[in-house]
């Protein structure tokens, strides 16, 4: 279970972009500016996530490779176009669950259950997946 975070704590760890170093450093010093501990490592974490590369990115269409979760993973994704859909599919080729955004946009999904895992994307543009350890 993710801690609450204040509105102080959203606004500073989510306000970094990539490539951005001076967002950064200012985002740091926001982060480390919060008192109670709780949040400030939960802005901490925010903002390593934000930096983190993406495990799959691509454009258009793929499939990944399978990997293997041992433990609760938040599947988050972002897409640069006006369609994209995300299929993620068991070990079998089963739907586990069917994700998608409609126009550009970033969400995310708790794979909760371990497993061998794999992803089938269409986008209309560009995208990149993440897998975010809980």
């Amino acid at each position: 279970m993710r801690p609450a975070r204040s509105g102080l704590a959203l606004a500073l760890c989510c306000a970094a972009g990539p490539g951005l170093a001076q967002t950064v450093t200012d985002t740091l010093l926001g982060c480390r500016a919060i008192g109670a501990g709780v949040e400030r490592l939960a802005c901490y974490d925010a903002l390593a996530r934000k930096q983190a590369p993406p495990r799959f990115q691509g454009s258009h269409n793929a499939v990944t490779e399978f990997f293997t979760l041992d433990h609760p993973h938040r599947l988050r994704f972002r897409s640069d176009g006006v369609i994209f859909v995300l299929y993620l599919m068991n070990d079998r080729g089963e739907v586990v669950q069917n994700l998608h955004i409609g126009g550009a946009g970033e969400d995310e999904f708790l794979i909760d259950k371990p497993g061998v895992y794999q992803l089938r994307i269409n986008g209309a543009e560009g995208w990149r997946i993440w897998l975010d350890p809980e």
